[in-house]
């Protein structure tokens, strides 16, 4: 095996895929040969430079969610062995080999399952896990609505919220044809954020209640209607800031309201805190996805070489599901 890779890096130049050196494995790692690896939208920023934790800057190997077979195991890892398929998230997953945490390394399910498939689990069930049960105290009955939902990580987060046992999943999305795929993925309501009146048709679905928790992927001018569909002692848990980082904020509605307003990062989260929360989605969710419970569409597949364009397709934000590259 040569000790060299292609891998999709940051450069001066933009992202270029080009050879790189094979990593290898620490005592708790796992060396997985990527098969398939998915785009989230954290990757947008670390290829624009920005950072997203330790990462970002020229050199950086793209890729938190991947797929493949284990390639080498350190010497504390007992759980999985070379050959193994498994579905992890990690860094640097836009490449031939990558290394993950091996508390983060999941064999894929004895199904049918696609690579592509496989790959786009690990992020988007430890996030909306985290996010819906773990800070959102979503409660067997309550109504949870999921602001931003055709993303992959949104549409894994509707299914979730409905396995949960949510009595009612508002999802939202500003596009027809994506809203009209949400009620397949778990969503009884479907909203158009840029109605005027989005809020009133939250709230008249909810009996002028309001939702109890809302996931909020888009931020931005959004949050004073999503506080105004929020009930009496709801949850908002930020997620995600595709609206934008700043906007004015109606702090006499958070009040009235009494809204907890939590927000979450990965950023900022430390190997033990993320070892955590990854067996707590295991804890829930697992048995499920074992079972098929969970599926994410995918959108679009590019090969690793056409990285850019796939980046491109996303930053487009006209995708269902996930964008994926194949390895």
């Amino acid at each position: 095996m040569s000790n060299m890779m292609r891998a999709a890096v940051v450069t001066a130049d933009g992202v270029r895929v080009q050879d790189v050196p094979r990593p290898t494995p620490a005592a708790e790692e796992v060396l997985v040969r990527v098969r398939a690896a998915t785009l989230n939208r954290a990757d947008l920023a670390v290829a624009a430079g920005g950072s997203h934790g330790a990462m970002g800057g020229a050199g950086t190997i793209l890729g938190l969610d991947f797929a493949g077979e284990v390639a080498a195991i350190g010497s504390a890892v007992t759980h999985v062995k070379p050959g193994d398929r498994v579905t992890c998230s990690g860094a640097g997953g836009y490449a031939e080999y990558a290394i993950a945490d091996s508390h983060r390394v999941q064999k894929v399910p004895d199904r049918n399952l696609s690579w592509e498939e496989a790959a786009a689990l690990p992020v988007a069930l430890a996030t909306m896990h985290d996010a819906i049960v773990m800070n959102g105290r979503a409660a067997k009955g309550e109504s949870v609505m999921i602001l931003g939902a055709s993303s992959g990580v949104g549409i894994m987060g509707m299914q979730i919220a409905k396995f949960m046992g949510a009595s009612l999943v508002v999802g939202t999305s500003t596009d027809a044809g994506r809203r009209a795929r949400l009620k397949e993925f778990g969503a009884d309501v479907a909203v158009n954020t840029r109605d005027a009146d989005w809020a009133d048709q939250v709230l008249a679905a909810t009996d002028g209640r309001g939702v109890n928790l809302v996931i909020d992927q888009v931020s931005g001018p959004a949050i004073n209607d999503a506080m105004r569909c929020t009930a009496i002692l709801g949850r908002i848990v930020n997620v995600g800031r595709l609206g934008g980082g700043r906007a004015e904020f109606n702090f006499e509605t958070h009040a009235t309201r009494r809204i907890a307003y939590i927000g979450v990062t990965h950023r900022t989260r430390s190997r033990d805190e993320i070892r955590a929360e990854y067996a707590a989605m295991r804890r829930d969710l697992w048995a499920a996805v074992e079972d098929g419970r969970f599926s994410i569409p995918i959108d679009k597949v590019f090969p690793l070489a056409d990285v850019v364009e796939a980046l491109g397709h996303m930053k487009a934000n006209k995708h269902f599901g996930k964008i994926v590259l194949s390895v």
